[in-house]
């Protein structure tokens, strides 16, 4: 196979070029996001606002100039939680073009200040009268997203006075309230008012702060504005990412964007526990999934693991704080159970469950237990390993008791009441699992990719107890790790097809639809050697691989829907993962063809990968076409390009075993430069170059490695 052409689309040689007005934007910071028009606008019908702890505090948020509102000519990125917006008000009086420009600089962390600044083209003063009209309905976030009315609006109390508004609300016992204030306006209901002349090719400027209040003490203004922005500690904090991260150069360009969008992105994701902020953990997605989730998190720092290991650890000591410890039928809680994810709005009966913690995820578990020896791999320090340890071994308590229902091996899900999720694996659509005829399978269930990651689980425990010096421990569970591997096999693969089910339903009948399933099936290694060959095919099939990406349902499955959410898309972590199972198994040729069409996904959507698009064939549409609700950014999405990039290196340490194994996919990317990789107490530089491979910093007794590991510890390898 030739090497990959990563063919653009649409992409200009100037990643930063100003959006189109179309664009609705999306600023983040922390679990904090801004919603708005491309004039910057927050329309109180739309799905829009600034929403501060999964509660929407502004609602509306119309500037008008003469009672005229803005055109949008430009939205202009900058950081994350920065934009600006340019627009031009209406002409005046007597002109027939514009000639004052309005531009509006918002930064968005636990609140919001906007930097308004006026600009007069014309040859005469003009005079104007601005005004902000503000709205506030403390709507729980899930309101806003599924389109539900706001029950409470009518309760929310505002006031005016000087220069101030404000709006608050008390809801069973719990108050929220923010303050606009605006120096030299005037209030009025739900109004700031400025008369202002700006000379001819004149300036004037004024700034807007929103100051969140929460139980009735007012926070601290994020961006104060009589300091820089640069001190502010979303700014900092940004920063800190950026200076701690490797630095990374790729002689491949749309690569390189793909891996600077997503350091950008992952750095804009992570969010806090303000009662622990010393742990780093990234949020699932912009705009609606800014909160901790258990699988989407791990995931995702999985795939980060090679930039940013302190993510995993402080995902993972969040993970086993919250770790279940009793049994609620209505969270889904049981002992040992890591969660699905955290709402912290002001009305949690509209969450999963009914409480501020969910924990209906069949594979949160398993995959935490992956997730921390993964992190030993890379260094993390053994005090921090040996501190999760009880947790992981209650993580595995509970897939013997709790996951696995019926003592068959497997593990399977069903929810325990009617508020819970009805699928509990990644595709948690309600017609997310379904026979070919398209038949939906009934719970229990015990999905494919699932059993995968408790093989995955077990053989990292397995290794956990070798580096711990429990050779009694690592032998008996890679012993469990070969029965569900063979039982696996004998349950999951339908001869005649000559692929693995995506389930087994409540009756242990093979759900046979051809799904992207078993790709996670190839990269936890579940798969037996000889069966991977046809799983690659299948995989690689003209019903599945789009040339951009796999899709989650074969073309020729009843349910088939390229515009559905997970029966016909494609998800840029899905296919990812796949690419790394096929590397894994040695499939090289169908790795190159998956990264590439990815690689090409991504640089038509201008670097960034959505959470998922629709699943159209390359060759009927040119272009990848966007799913209209994908979130961006999407934690899984941006930790992609890191996965794609350490699987075509197969990079692989073990830090435990003082080695890392760098064997590049042949044909390789070209020239490579990895500065600053983390390697315990070490930074490694990594360089390729076609085939050849140099790592330095290693410190005294390590060594690079470019054939199989003889300790075991090679993850590309099906063993």
């Amino acid at each position: 196979m030739d090497t990959p052409s990563f063919t653009p689309f649409g992409l200009t040689d100037d990643a930063r070029v100003p959006l189109p007005p179309s664009t609705v934007t999306s600023l983040v910071e922390g679990s904090s996001f801004c919603a708005s028009a491309a004039s910057g606008d927050i329309e109180p019908d739309e799905q829009q606002g600034l929403f501060v702890r999964d509660t929407r505090l502004i609602s509306g948020w119309r500037l008008l100039v003469d009672g005229a509102p803005l055109q949008p000519l430009a939205t202009l990125p900058a950081e994350p939680f920065e934009g600006t917006f340019v627009c031009r008000a209406a002409p005046r009086p007597g002109h027939d073009e514009a000639t004052v420009i309005v531009q509006r600089r918002r930064f968005v962390s636990t609140g919001m200040r906007e930097d308004v600044t006026v600009r007069n083209f014309g040859t005469e003063s003009a005079g104007l009268r601005l005004t902000l009209e503000v709205d506030a309905d403390f709507a729980d976030l899930f309101q806003v997203k599924e389109g539900r009315g706001v029950t409470h609006r009518a309760r929310v109390h505002h006031s005016a006075a000087g220069s101030d508004l404000q709006f608050w609300l008390e809801h069973d016992g719990v108050r929220r309230g923010v303050r606009i204030s605006a120096p030299g306006a005037e209030a009025a209901s739900r109004t700031l008012s400025f008369r202002v002349v700006v000379p001819a090719q004149g300036i004037w400027t004024t700034t807007i702060e929103v100051l969140p209040s929460l139980g009735g003490a007012e926070l601290e203004a994020a961006f104060p504005a009589h300091l820089p922005v640069e001190s502010a500690a979303a700014a900092v904090r940004m920063r800190s990412w950026r200076d701690t991260v490797p630095h990374i150069t790729v002689a491949n360009r749309l690569f390189q964007l793909a891996l600077d969008q997503s350091e950008r992105d992952l750095g804009a994701l992570r969010i806090v526990d303000l009662e622990h902020p010393e742990d780093d953990v990234v949020a699932a997605g912009a705009p609606w999934f800014m909160a901790l989730f258990g699988r989407d998190s791990l995931i995702a720092s999985w795939m980060a693991m090679s930039v940013a290991p302190d993510l995993a650890l402080g995902t993972l000591r969040t993970l086993a704080r919250m770790q279940g410890k009793r049994i609620d039928p209505m969270t889904e809680e049981e002992p040992g159970r890591i969660l699905h994810e955290v709402r912290v709005g002001m009305d949690l009966t509209l969450a999963l469950g009914g409480g501020s913690v969910y924990y209906g995820s069949i594979d949160s578990t398993p995959l935490f237990v992956m997730l921390v020896d993964e992190a030993v791999r890379w260094g993390v320090p053994m005090t921090e390993i040996t501190a999760l340890m009880p947790a992981v071994d209650a993580a595995l308590d509970w897939m013997r008791d709790y996951g696995d229902r019926d003592g068959d091996q497997f593990l399977e899900y069903g929810r325990r009441t009617d508020r819970g999720l009805l699928h509990q694996g990644w595709k948690d659509s309600h017609d997310g699992i379904s026979f070919a005829d398209g038949t939906l399978a009934s719970p229990p269930i015990a999905l494919a990719e699932v059993q995968g990651y408790a093989y995955g689980a077990y053989r990292a425990r397995a290794h956990l107890a070798g580096v711990l010096g429990d050779q009694p421990g690592a032998q008996t569970w890679s012993a469990r790790a070969a029965e569900i591997r063979t039982a696996f096999d004998t349950a999951f693969w339908i001869p005649d097809k000559q692929r693995f089910a995506l389930a087994l339903d409540r009756d242990k009948r093979q759900v046979d639809s051809v799904v992207s399933n078993m790709g996670h099936c190839l990269w936890s290694g579940i798969v037996l050697p000889e069966r991977a060959p046809a799983v690659a095919a299948a995989l690689l099939a003209p019903d599945m691989f789009t040339g951009f990406g796999i899709r989650t349902l074969g073309r020729d499955m009843a349910r088939h829907n390229p515009v559905s959410y997970h029966n016909g898309s494609i998800w840029p972590h899905d296919t990812a993962l796949a690419a790394a199972g096929l590397a894994r198994y040695g499939f090289v040729d169908e790795c190159l063809e998956v990264v590439d069409g990815l690689l090409d996904a991504s640089a038509a959507f201008g670097s960034r990968l959505p959470e998922l698009f629709c699943g159209f064939d390359r060759r009927d549409t040119g272009f990848p076409v966007p799913y209209p609700a994908a979130c961006t950014p999407q934690a899984w999405a941006a930790a992609a390009p890191f996965e794609l990039l350490r699987t075509l290196l197969r990079l692989d340490p073990c830090v435990p075993h003082h080695t890392i194994h760098v064997s590049p996919v042949p044909p390789s990317l070209g020239h490579v430069r990895m500065e600053g990789v983390p390697f315990a107490e070490s930074r490694l530089t990594i360089e390729v170059d076609t085939t050849d491979v140099h790592v330095d910093g290693l410190p005294p007794g390590a060594r690079a490695t470019h054939a199989p590991d003889d300790q075991g510890c090679d993850r590309f390898s099906p063993l």
